[in-house]
């Protein structure tokens, strides 16, 4: 029930339904009350909201501190690893599909990320994480492993661990199979920030891994900058989405317990 009201409440305050919200707010004052200055208030700003969160330059400045917090992975720069951990994300499951389209959003390129750095440590395995949606008779974590067998990771090489529904639930059931020993954490790296937060709070040690980077940095044209693209909403959607869970994070992990002195 409480993850239900958290994911609720939290969605609501994500950019669109938020600037709906306020629209909707806005048109009940110009059409039923007599605060027509007020109800102009409201839908003006949401509506110069709604523009700039969709336009490439601010959403990707909102976005890029936080994506670039962690570099991608190198295997050369770190010592071999036994277990490559992958986060869960959004999924579907239809077995008529492609294997891979079954997993939404920022899902398909954090287990492509996870492949390439299992492969990169031979003989280690790869961890998936990420309990069913409720009305999915298919957990996060075994959609994930199905396409990582599509596309050659043997199944004796595939952990699932299908309980967890949020990333501090992830962080106690990696600790329950790894302990202290490091291992490759694979998430967006919009999230990777916040995740690390969670494992090395439980006195875990991860070693970042970034994936699916969405704010751009190559060249655009004019045209991709100046007009406002429903991409770039959802870049500023991740932004929001992410200060929000830090903000959460922040008000509900309890201090880590500090170390005696020697």
């Amino acid at each position: 029930m409480l993850f239900t009201l958290k994911k609720t409440l939290g969605g609501l305050l994500l950019p669109l339904p938020f600037i709906l919200l306020l629209m909707a707010i806005a048109l009940v004052l110009l059409w039923i009350t007599r605060w027509q200055k007020t109800g102009k208030v409201f839908f003006s700003l949401s509506w110069l909201l709604l523009l700039l969160l969709s336009l490439q330059p601010v959403a990707d400045n909102l976005l890029r501190p936080i994506e670039s917090v962690y570099p991608t992975y190198q295997a050369d720069g770190h010592a071999p690893v036994k277990y490559v951990v992958v986060l869960g994300g959004g999924y579907t499951y239809n077995p008529a599909w492609a294997p891979s389209s079954n997993l939404i959003s920022n899902s398909l390129p954090r287990v492509a990320e996870g492949i390439r750095i299992y492969r990169a440590n031979p003989g280690s395995k790869m961890i998936f994480t990420g309990a069913r949606a409720m009305t999915n008779p298919v957990s996060s974590a075994a959609v994930a492993g199905k396409v990582a067998e599509s596309l050659g990771v043997p199944q004796s090489d595939i952990i699932l661990l299908d309980r967890p529904r949020d990333t501090h639930q992830e962080a106690l059931q990696v600790k329950e199979m790894l302990g202290e020993q490091p291992f490759v954490l694979v998430t967006s790296a919009n999230h990777l920030p916040r995740a690390i937060i969670f494992f090395r709070q439980l006195g875990l040690n991860p070693i970042p891994a970034p994936a699916n980077q969405l704010a751009i940095d190559s060249p655009l044209n004019p045209w991709e900058k100046a007009l406002p693209q429903a991409l770039f909403l959802s870049h500023s959607e991740r932004a929001w989405y992410e200060t929000l869970g830090r903000i959460w994070q922040w008000i509900t992990l309890p201090a880590p317990a500090a170390k005696p002195l020697s």
